[in-house]
């Protein structure tokens, strides 16, 4: 079968099955369901490449000594933190100014990571 033919197959399916989950009564709580486990596939993988990472750049890591690593690990949690908290922080102008701020620390501390580690 030529390429441009499976192309369309595939296209073709995943729009019938996006209509079937679209028009089909009860479907919501199908479609709940299987966002529910794209979700926890995304949160896995994530955490698989976050595994893998820190396996290939584990002397690199080390090399940076405890307080930039301590400041990285930091900057990392805080960054997944403001992701996490933007729905409830931006319902206020306060809480928006403060996740912007949170944001401007992320940077800053991934900013002085980078530059320690091009140090010699």
């Amino acid at each position: 079968m030529l390429e441009p033919w499976k192309t369309a197959r595939n296209v073709a399916i995943v729009l019938v099955i996006a209509a079937a989950v679209d028009f089909l009564p009860g479907s919501s709580r199908a479609t709940s369901t299987f966002e529910a486990i794209l979700w926890v596939g995304f949160g896995i993988a994530i955490g698989y490449l976050g595994l893998r990472l820190y396996r290939e750049r584990r002397v690199s890591l080390h090399g940076l000594g405890d307080p930039h690593r301590a400041l990285l690990y930091g900057a990392i949690a805080l960054g997944v933190f403001a992701i996490e908290a933007r729905g409830r922080m931006w319902e206020t102008g306060f809480g928006e100014l403060g996740w912007f701020a949170l944001i401007a620390l992320v940077i800053y501390g991934l900013m002085e990571v980078y530059r320690y580690s091009r140090t010699y």
